[in-house]
């Protein structure tokens, strides 16, 4: 019986030895619970702007609201003046193209295709009042709009198409004494709601963010940490931290998790040995659009179609539009997985008079590859789709697509793309053939926001798999389990079969001596 109970006790013994050796507890995340400490405590405001004798008065313009606030905030406006938000541009190093200013004044995108000569509708999302058109006065400081970002009353809209002055509902006296640190609610007003609807342009910005639970946002979840835009996009003299690669071209002022959470934020060296080159997104962000629908494709030319002579819309079973007169045919998807590329901080864009070169046409392309030291994989959205174009200059079109009337060349209006073409490329100053046509077009949209909890996120086998991973589109560097090389194939079969002869060997080795012991027994019991 000791026999027997000796070596299971002994193998007992080795066993919770080896699990203690192997297993190692998760330990808590020390940076992790310090971050959650630090946004748990939500900034109280130290004014109270109802008290102030200048803001209780009615406001015959909103103008008349911006001359109050400089009168405390006496510098403020200047440090608003210099920044993208108010410009629609930035000037900075485009790769291939130098030193040049790049913004919404001279990028085409996909969506809505540009602002030129449709400023009057696409000034609702600017900074300031009265941009009706290109001759906007930048340098009047009385145009400045600081209840866009500021009102805390929730009561301020732009008007529809009003040049960027506020809706003729607003009482900006309750606004102008209710404002505060910016909340979500002021910059989703523009972001949430790029290209003409709640998250057709982003697919992870989007009102549900508003009050999201984890599921959809660790970070902005109303039952978690309950972060603001402006806990992690922080402003210094009004220039927000965060770059938008729809019309910024380099990482300059660029966010990225390392700036709270380090570069080593697992507790697992082989995790942690992964974001030299896979961004944080990639595995943290599995799925974008997790709520309401975001717009994946737009058709512009099949926009035109009469209906009894009419413009007529289509929509889906989800209420959601896929055809519009003015506008063409959309697709929607939800819970979207993102696709993704190389990206090392710096982009190149399609601008005004550019000569098309390739088709499909990327209007935004993304920089970086396997090879460069600066890149990383990330996340993105590709929005496909088709624009107008002149076959004889090889450019793309801008075309003027708002008037308030019909008879003034507007697309909206006369659905006449030849005097759309004319009229949008005249007040650009480029020339237009007289001819057009369609060519397809991309453009990408970095995913950052909508991370997943821990749980959720991805996991080993979602990348490295030859049964079509996330990653199967990436085929330009090596993956360990998705990809063969035949060098590495042929060390590995030659380990496996050295390590099988070894044991062969080994137990021949075995069996010779112990029937060589058995000999020698027997020949030690005969003498």
């Amino acid at each position: 019986m000791k026999k027997v109970i000796l070596p299971v006790a002994l193998m007992i013994v080795l066993l919770i030895m080896a699990v203690h050796l192997f297993h190692r507890p998760e330990l808590p995340n020390l940076n992790h619970l310090q971050l959650q400490q630090q946004f748990s405590v939500k900034p109280v405001a130290s004014v109270d702007h109802t008290q102030f004798e200048q803001l209780q008065k009615d406001f015959a313009t909103p103008q008349d609201v911006t001359e109050a606030c400089i009168d405390c905030h006496n510098e403020r406006h200047k440090e608003v003046m210099a920044s993208s938000h108010w410009n629609w541009e930035r000037i900075s190093y485009v790769e291939g193209r130098g030193i040049e200013r790049m913004g919404k004044q001279n990028v085409i995108n996909n969506f809505c295709i540009g602002t030129s000569s449709n400023q009057q509708s696409c000034s609702k999302c600017h900074i300031g009042f009265g941009m009706s058109n290109d001759l906007f006065d930048f340098n009047n400081a009385r145009n400045v709009d600081c209840m866009v970002c500021h009102d805390h009353s929730e009561a301020y809209i732009k008007g529809t198409s009003a040049a960027g002055y506020p809706d003729r509902s607003v009482n900006l006296s309750q606004v102008a004494q209710s404002v505060g640190r910016p909340g979500n609610i002021n910059c989703g007003a523009c972001h949430f709601s790029g290209g003409g609807g709640n998250n057709v342009k982003h697919g992870d910005l989007e009102m549900a963010l508003l009050e999201a639970d984890r599921s959809v946002d660790v970070h902005m979840a109303a039952n978690g940490i309950n972060m603001t835009c402006v806990d992690c996009h922080e402003a210094e003299n009004h220039k927000m931290k965060g770059t938008l690669y729809s019309v910024s071209s380099t990482h300059v002022s660029r966010l990225s998790c390392d700036d709270c959470h380090s570069s080593t934020p697992h507790n697992d060296r082989m995790l942690d040995v992964h974001t030299g080159k896979v961004a944080c997104q990639t595995c943290h962000i599995p799925e974008y659009a997790k709520v309401n629908a975001t717009k994946m494709a737009w058709r512009w030319s099949e926009a035109g179609h009469l209906k009894d002579g009419e413009p007529y819309a289509i929509m889906d079973s989800m209420g959601r539009e896929v055809y519009l007169s003015i506008k063409g045919s959309f697709e929607w998807a939800t819970n979207v997985e993102p696709e993704y590329v190389w990206f090392n901080g710096h982009a190149t864009h399609y601008v005004l008079g550019d000569e098309v070169d390739t088709i499909p046409l990327q209007v935004n392309r993304l920089l970086g590859s396997a090879t460069d030291r600066e890149s990383k994989i990330y996340p993105v959205k590709v929005h496909r789709g088709d624009q107008i174009y002149d076959p004889n200059t090889k450019m793309l079109i801008q075309p003027k697509l708002w008037s308030d009337a019909k008879g003034d060349s507007a697309f909206w209006q006369d659905l006449d793309w030849h005097e759309a073409a004319t009229a949008g490329m005249q007040e650009v100053g480029l020339p237009y053939s007289g001819e057009y046509a369609f060519i397809p077009t991309e453009m990408y949209w970095p995913v950052n926001h909508m991370v997943s909890t821990k749980d959720e996120s991805l996991s080993c086998a979602d990348c490295h798999t030859r049964d079509n991973g996330r990653l199967a589109g990436l085929n330009d560097f090596y993956l360990p389990g998705r990809d063969r090389h035949a060098g590495i194939d042929i060390l590995g079969k030659l380990m496996i079969f050295g390590a099988l002869l070894g044991v062969v060997i080994h137990a021949m080795a075995r069996f010779i001596m112990a029937i060589r012991h058995k000999e020698i027994e027997s020949q030690d019991i005969n003498y």
